[in-house]
């Protein structure tokens, strides 16, 4: 049984599960769009050589050159839409922090300024998402558009109640969260007199899911959205239900041969928990063990529970790795503390399989595996599974266990049959009763569906929903188009939101392809055609890819 507190572990940093519709894992698809290029699933390796220093070198540089280019702004936000009572500390406002990028900001011949690029900050810094959405940036001169990054209340910088904002965390909550940007997008454009500018929404996870949903409940202030890996039908309520247990399949798909992943590599793992178990049995195993892992001398390794959260720690590894699944390197997973190689996952099936298949040897490629994200800045000395990748990570996963505690309320199981886990049934009173303890709060399981409709979405226009082959995420997507205007992408090789990153040479001709769907349709919303330096990559758009049946 999974113990509340090993749930949140789990599910902490946004680890969704939904209905497992998708196709690579061997389920029917009803009608997404297929990214169209037949491409080869060799079982072709990786190089795992790579040098983190200079990659992590050019995303500062980088970094620090975009952020050069921005303004940043502060404004007075409500910090409850929803009530006219007196919030805790007589704190009617807090400071919100978003930037804007204006410099290819249109003005057209009658005075009407151009388009606004909204990205809806989620859980965390907002600079994060500024220096990574690259889809954004690369099209702002081509649209002669405005960029505008807002970040999310009580992440980042933007914390209702300073430094004590974790002690009145009621207020966080995405509709708290969607009022804030309405506001912030229907102030903006009267202050800067574009009450005619057209507004796209951009974001990606539970951002992606924050801009789909603002588009559905605020179309007076979006005129579109791009929402990636958008996972909005991973709740409980929906019709037909969904599998719980399609993120951990997903995450096992990306290690096998089908991925580009070491044959062999998702029973490895699956086994090593087994290992794991047998040689963390007896307090002298574990002794043993202890000096086999290298574990850092002040973390307790003394009890099954230890072994419990060692084996839960690892396996949270996985789940980053699998999301962070792209074709080169990138520090996004990170947090932009230390870098992924490219196809993270397929470097690790590499250790995994060159460590020895006796329990050792599987314990210790496991260890391998998992340090490819924990240890991503090759800076550790000994192993400590008691912490996170860095503080900023923990924190958001912290706000985040609040937030999936009362509406972001997403069952996640696994059953070490169907994926290479171990079994983690769903108990949905246990959850319930840790949220409780953990946060005096009553989760509402169904809530999501009833406030934001569910699979009952076809009044909704304008979104463009995409994802990935190798997310974990995709399962609760929006894997089903409901109307000519909502429009379903599936991209073959692609991780968690990799459409929304900036272009690189090792880029897939499928996300490419995805990137120029997306383009054309925000220039149907707009109104507006890119100027000619876009032409030529329009020419490469969703020719009538014909649907799955």
């Amino acid at each position: 049984m999974l113990h509340w507190r090993q749930l949140l572990l789990v599910v902490g940093a946004l680890i969704l599960a939904a209905r497992g519709l998708n196709p690579a894992h061997g389920e029917p698809l009803p009608n997404p769009l297929v990214i169209s290029e037949v491409y080869n699933r060799s079982h072709a390796r990786v190089a795992m050589k790579y040098d983190p220093i200079l990659r992590a070198a050019e995303e500062v540089q980088r970094s620090s050159s975009l952020m050069k280019r921005c303004d940043l702004h502060w404004r007075h936000a409500t910090v409850d839409h929803f009530s006219w009572a007196m919030p805790p500390r007589n704190m009617t406002t807090f400071t919100q922090r978003f930037f804007v990028c204006n410099e290819h900001w249109t003005t057209y011949g009658n005075g009407e300024r151009g388009p606004i690029f909204f990205y809806a900050g989620n859980e965390a810094d907002v600079t994060l998402y500024l220096n990574q959405t690259g889809l954004m940036w690369e099209n702002a001169l081509d649209f002669g558009a405005a960029l505008i990054f807002a970040e999310h209340r009580y992440y980042g910088e933007s914390l209702p109640f300073g430094p004590r904002s974790k002690e009145h965390p009621q207020f966080l909550t995405a509709e708290q969260a969607m009022a804030d940007y309405a506001e912030l997008i229907l102030e903006f454009k009267r202050e800067h007199g574009c009450q005619n500018s057209s507004v796209v929404a951009f974001g990606g996870s539970y951002g992606g899911m924050l801009a789909a949903w603002m588009r559905m409940k605020y179309p007076q202030a979006v005129d579109g959205a791009i929402a990636s890996s958008a996972p909005i039908l991973a709740f409980d309520g929906l019709e037909p239900p969904y599998d719980a247990g399609s993120y951990a399949k997903a995450v096992t798909y990306d290690a096998t041969s089908k991925a580009g992943a070491a044959p062999g590599c998702s029973e490895a793992v699956r086994q090593s928990w087994d290992a794991l178990a047998r040689q963390g049995a007896s307090s002298k195993d574990r002794s043993r063990l202890r000096n086999e892992l290298n574990l850092c001398p002040d973390i307790p390794f003394q009890s099954k529970e230890d072994v419990t959260a060692l084996a839960l720690w690892l396996q949270s590894a996985l789940d980053y790795i699998a999301m962070g699944n792209f074709p080169y390197a990138s520090s996004y997973i990170t947090n932009g503390n230390g870098v992924l190689p490219p196809f993270p996952m397929r470097v690790g099936c590499e250790l995994m399989m060159g460590s020895g298949s006796d329990d050792i040897g599987l314990i210790q490629g496991i260890v391998k595996f998992a340090n490819i994200f924990y240890n991503s800045t090759q800076k550790a000395t000994c192993l400590n599974f008691r912490q996170g990748v860095n503080p900023d990570t923990d924190e958001a996963a912290s706000l985040w266990g609040y937030q999936w505690c009362t509406e972001m309320f997403m069952p996640s199981s696994r059953g070490g049959v169907t994926d290479m886990f171990w079994p983690q049934p769903w108990n949905e009173t246990s959850a319930v009763e840790g949220c409780q303890k953990e946060w005096g709060v009553t989760p509402r399981p169904r809530w999501a569906v009833t406030e934001w409709g569910g699979r009952k979405i076809s009044t909704a226009t304008n979104i463009v929903f995409a994802n990935g082959e190798y997310d974990p995420w995709s399962g609760g997507g929006v894997l089903e188009s409901p109307n000519p205007s909502i429009v379903s992408l599936f991209i073959p090789r692609a991780a968690h939101h990799l459409d929304l990153m900036f272009s690189h040479h090792l880029d897939t001709a499928e996300v490419k392809e995805a990137r120029a769907i997306q383009i054309s349709h925000i220039a149907k919303w707009i109104g507006r055609r890119p100027k000619a330096s876009e032409g030529m990559r329009l020419q490469s758009i969703a020719r009538s890819v014909p649907q799955k049946n």
